[in-house]
């Protein structure tokens, strides 16, 4: 099975669970997704951003609109 096809099975069930089986999940993962969510303590993420803000105000680099990211993201094939 895909990564894809499961993301959307575990999507799908979990839009239907029930609570107390939410809940375990919930349990089982919690640790990442609070580590994931937060970025804003992540040093090397926030120099990254720094340094991309940076090129963006000195027009080292010019940004890409949300409408060509997504036209691209569709046109690649995996």
């Amino acid at each position: 099975m895909t990564t894809q096809a499961i993301r959307e099975r575990l999507h799908e069930y979990i839009r239907f669970a029930d609570d107390k089986k939410l809940e375990a999940i919930y349990t089982m993962v919690e640790d990442d997704i609070v580590e994931e969510l937060d970025l804003w303590k992540d040093k090397s993420f926030l120099q990254e951003m720094k340094s991309r803000i940076t090129d963006f105000e000195s027009g080292t680099t010019q940004p890409i609109s949300w409408e060509d990211v997504k036209a691209k993201s569709k046109s690649i094939k995996i």
